[in-house]
């Protein structure tokens, strides 16, 4: 009697389900939901007041019989929730109905971002929107440093919803999208063969792709049919496929081999293999005709979103009751003739409250739809696929999902992986179309610097030539390339040969798509790069300015005055008399050889301080304090002598050669008049720098540059050159003994190799660039096109340093004026003793000076 008082006040609430029956993904969404119910209730359901009543409807693969399923739910049976329907397009019309009658649409399998609870909030997804597999897939592209890939989906709502997601993603680690294959759900096998044969003929070779499994096992097919599952190829699968792939026949299995998939990780537990257990029981028991088929995520969702109905329902204990709108007519439509639950938002509201531990993991639903766990990464091998990795939000991409290593889409966490045509090696993602087309390269057409680009055309046989530094080093990288690209120059030419634009001409040309590269004299700058991708430079970068120099032959004839100041000489000879003087002062009471007549005395003063700075002095000292003093006066000598050897020899040794001009605003206040490369971005530069218009002169070949700087500004020439790095060290090998570089370095990167935006050659060049340049390749074409300069030993060749008789001129007067002095008075006065201190000192002191100074002039 309890018993049945128990079951007689249990509340049966009616629920629909909208599947497509005739297909086995809706007969394991049904089953898997049924079983949800039975092992729900199976468990102390004795204390539950609530049963729910599964209602089914066939929606028959169709948007409008979906729609005529669930009107009839709503009309007749008057359900409180429909579970359903499968795909997107289908629940797009009815969480509309959803939203009219307040009933909550819980669909475990619509996947497509463009329907949300945000537009609808009585749309419950107990499923993963589809946005969030393009973190993981970009996340792989990043790995593999692929930069343009091609998304092939389905024309219909669930493959378009994708692809805006997708773009963002890409865009944020540069890759590109080319093209976009929009493939009909109905198309035929000869439909899809000819855009395969589109894809196969484009460079990319990175292809995503967004479809159910009945369109995809037919994609795959076709395309190992036609060779696009062969080396080089990527195919990476959402995980519309990547869900189901044990559904699929080995046939379609074996064409997919090498692809890569993304889908929602699913922990394994104990739970999990008994429900698949008993889910393969119950499945071929009431579907005998069906084989070979696996249990999916899809169904662990039905499972889970039926649970969590059956809790909602417990815990909201709703009572099943609709009430009609009071303002339907008689003649009411089916769309205006439903009711509206009266128990709907409240059930709503425990449904979203509603967190558990289910068979799919942790269920909770955040903003009406299931979170995201981490994704799984797969490689489709032999029969079926194998894990290669994980994507999680925290840490990336990882081989096993408890890594803490921080961030990280490095390839080195991803498994071993097979790639189509059964290699391991990472495809490059980009080849040359297989028609053959060659890659045009647009070469300048210059009269001047032919050392780095030069267009040799033979009128005879009609053919042209280009060669140059440029060219050889854009061969040696394009063979540093892991792959063969073929490639043809054009130059940049009018029909009379003549250059047909400047050089920012020249490179608008790759943004208009006349050519497919510039390869030459190009300089990277931030006005071109807004058209192009620059790889990396291959040369030194910056302007500089170029002047003549001058041979500054300082006279020559005082420069024995010039190390010491007119101060420190002064000083010099003050403290030399003072030095005497106290010596004298010290001593000439004690020693005889300080005393004597006045001037006798006084020419010993003078003797002995002088005679000190070379130490020739022979009087003996008698007193310990004038020794003292001596002492300290022969380290000051010792010092103040060889200071000044040091200084007169950096002036005798030091080079002579100085620039005309010292600075940029020595040029602009001078007015005078600089030189530039005409086609050339230094004129903007100059132009910059307030240099006046009518003041730049255009020089073509260094020949005119040598003729204009030797001219100078007055004389119809030029006071000074900006150029780039390249050219002026060119110049100089040849020149440098005439011209130098002064002043800053304005900053640009140098030459490089101009391509298309977007351009998968340019990540792959720049690595050859640095492989070229790194090498002695480089050295080999610097020496093949520059030489050896001329310059390398102009320290000992820019001017003579030798004294010769001019530099002692006055010198040499006040000698012989001193010797013809000295000589007269020898003559007068022969008998006269020679041991006199003052006769010694007229005598002895400008001999002394003169040997003192030849001394160390050649010191």
């Amino acid at each position: 009697m309890a018993m049945a008082q128990n079951k007689s006040s249990i509340v049966s609430i009616n629920v629909g389900v909208v599947l497509d029956m005739d297909e086995w993904f809706g007969k394991m969404g049904l089953s898997c939901i049924s079983m949800a119910l039975s092992d729900f209730y199976s468990i102390d359901g004795s204390n539950y007041k609530t049963r729910l009543v599964l209602h089914t409807r066939d929606s028959k693969k169709d948007v409008v019989g979906a729609a005529a399923a669930a009107l009839d739910l709503l009309k007749n049976v008057e359900v409180e929730a429909i579970i359903g329907p499968i795909s997107s397009m289908q629940a797009d019309f009815l969480i509309n109905l959803g939203q009219k009658s307040q009933v909550p649409i819980i669909s475990f399998s619509a996947t497509s971002p463009s329907i949300s609870s945000f537009r609808n909030q009585y749309f419950v997804r107990t499923t993963h929107n589809d946005s969030s597999q393009v973190n993981p897939i970009s996340s792989i592209i990043q790995s593999f440093g692929w930069r343009q890939i091609v998304p092939i989906y389905i024309d219909n709502q669930f493959g378009e919803g994708i692809i805006p997601f997708l773009a963002d993603a890409l865009e944020e680690i540069n890759t590109c999208i080319p093209y976009r294959s929009v493939i009909s759900e109905f198309a035929t096998l000869d439909q899809i063969k000819s855009e395969l044969l589109k894809l196969m003929n484009m460079q990319t070779r990175v292809f995503i792709v967004h479809m159910p499994i009945s369109l995809g096992s037919k994609l795959f097919a076709m395309a190992k049919e036609i060779g696009m599952m062969s080396e080089g190829f990527v195919w990476i699968i959402t995980d519309a496929m990547a869900n189901q792939l044990n559904s699929m026949d080995a046939s379609v299995i074996e064409s997919m081999e090498g692809v890569i998939g993304v889908k929602p990780y699913v922990p394994k537990s104990k739970k999990v293999e008994d429900f698949t257990q008993r889910w393969k029981i119950k499945f071929r028991e009431e579907n005998p005709r069906i084989v070979d088929v696996e249990l999916d995520v899809y169904g662990l969702w039905a499972y889970d979103s039926a649970t969590a109905l059956a809790m909602a329902v417990e815990k909201s204990r709703i009572s099943g009751a609709f009430f009609r709108k009071p303002n339907v007519s008689g003649n009411a439509t089916d769309l205006e003739a439903f009711g509206v639950s009266r128990d709907g938002p409240k059930l709503l509201k425990a449904i979203l409250n509603t967190t558990f531990k289910g068979l799919s993991g942790n269920f909770q639903l955040v903003d009406g739809q299931l979170q995201s766990p981490p994704y799984q990464i797969i490689n489709v091998v032999g029969n079926g696929a194998k894990e290669i990795g994980f994507w999680t939000r925290e840490n990336g991409i990882v081989r096993k999902l408890n890594s803490r290593r921080g961030y990280s889409v490095s390839k080195e966490n991803f498994g071993s992986i097979i790639w189509p045509g059964d290699t391991t090696s990472v495809p490059k993602g980009w080849v040359i179309p297989t028609n053959g087309k060659k890659l045009k390269i647009g070469v300048p057409v210059k009269d001047g610097f032919t050392e780095f680009v030069k267009v040799t055309r033979d009128l005879t046989t009609n053919t042209t030539t280009v060669t140059g530094y440029c060219i050889d080093v854009f061969d040696a990288v394009m063979e540093a390339l892991p792959y063969y690209v073929p490639y043809e120059y054009v130059p940049f030419a009018a029909p009379d040969g003549k250059s047909a634009g400047d050089y920012n001409e020249l490179v608008y040309q790759v943004f208009l798509g006349n050519f497919d590269v510039v390869v030459g004299d190009t300089t990277i700058v931030l006005n071109r790069s807004q058209f192009v991708d620059f790889t990396l430079p291959y040369t030194e970068s910056g302007v500089t300015m170029m002047v003549p120099i001058k041979d500054d032959n300082r006279d020559n004839t005082w420069v024995f005055l010039k190390p010491l100041t007119w101060e420190l000489w002064l000083t010099s000879f003050c403290s030399f008399v003072f030095i005497g003087f106290v010596i004298w002062l010290l001593e000439h009471r004690v020693n005889e050889d300080f005393r004597g007549p006045f001037w006798h005395q006084v020419g010993m003063i003078f003797w002995f301080s002088f005679s000190t700075m070379v130490f020739a002095h022979k009087e003996r000292i008698v007193s310990n304090l004038a020794r003292f003093v001596l002492i300290i006066w022969f380290l000051v000598v010792l010092i103040l002598t060889s200071s000044y050897t040091a200084s007169l020899t950096s002036m005798l040794t030091v080079e002579k050669l100085q620039p005309t001009v010292k600075d940029v605003k020595e040029l602009l206040k001078s007015k005078d008049y600089v030189g530039y490369q005409p086609g050339s971005f230094v004129v903007g530069l100059l132009r910059k720098m307030n240099f006046d218009e009518d003041r730049l002169k255009a020089y073509n070949t260094p020949e005119e540059c040598v003729d204009l700087l030797a001219k100078g500004s007055s004389n119809g020439g030029i006071a000074a050159v900006f150029d780039e790095i390249p050219y002026v060290k060119l110049f100089l090998a040849n020149y440098c003994l005439k011209f130098t570089t002064i002043g800053p370095t304005y900053k640009t990167d140098g030459f490089g190799f101009a391509f298309p935006i977007g351009s998968p050659l340019v990540p792959d060049v720049s690595r050859a660039v640095l492989n070229v340049t790194e090498g002695e390749k480089m050295v080999q074409i610097e020496r093949a096109w520059f030489g050896e300069s001329t310059c390398s030993d102009s320290s000992t060749s820019l001017s003579s340093n030798s004294l010769g008789l001019d530099s002692f001129r006055y010198s040499k007067i006040v000698l012989v004026s001193f010797f013809s002095f000295q000589s007269f008075n020898f003559l007068k006065n022969s008998s006269a003793s020679l041991h006199s201190p003052c006769r010694s000192i007229h005598l002895l002191l400008p001999s002394f000076g003169f040997t003192h100074l030849l001394r160390r002039s050649y010191l």
